[in-house]
């Protein structure tokens, strides 16, 4: 059994979470459904909810396509804030997004903190964490 260490790396964190914000804008909920662990959980402050398998994250994301339409943004930078390992294959990740429209506009984004897990395909999210 091959053991799976902990990403601190910034490229592959980034190339990770520039990957899971074009899926965002695009609309591809199979993208992103693919960037998350399952179980996974979605955590803020006045809610949260789970999902277990991949149909149920893409689900949970489908009312995002409107809206990122609706105020025309075309792409997500994720901006790393800040990166904490936290067990062997866990590492939480600070990230504020930043986010273009069509019209070439910057547009303010939101803090998120990601619990990922490291497999030998790469990075996936496991609890997302808004504020």
């Amino acid at each position: 059994m091959s053991t799976v260490k902990a990403s601190t790396d910034l490229d592959t964190l980034t190339e990770f979470f520039d990957r899971y914000g074009v899926a965002l804008t695009a609309g591809d909920v199979a993208g992103v459904a693919a960037c998350y662990a399952l179980p996974g959980l979605v955590v803020a402050d006045t809610y949260s909810f789970s999902f277990t398998s991949p149909a149920a994250v893409a689900l949970s994301f489908v009312g995002a396509a409107p809206d990122y339409q609706e105020r025309e943004l075309v792409a997500a930078n994720a901006v790393i804030d800040d990166v904490q390992p936290v067990s062997a294959a866990l590492t939480m990740v600070a990230v504020e997004w930043e986010f273009l429209d069509s019209q070439g506009r910057a547009v303010p984004g939101e803090h998120y903190r990601y619990l990922l897990r490291s497999t030998p395909e790469g990075p996936v999210i496991c609890t997302v964490v808004r504020g």
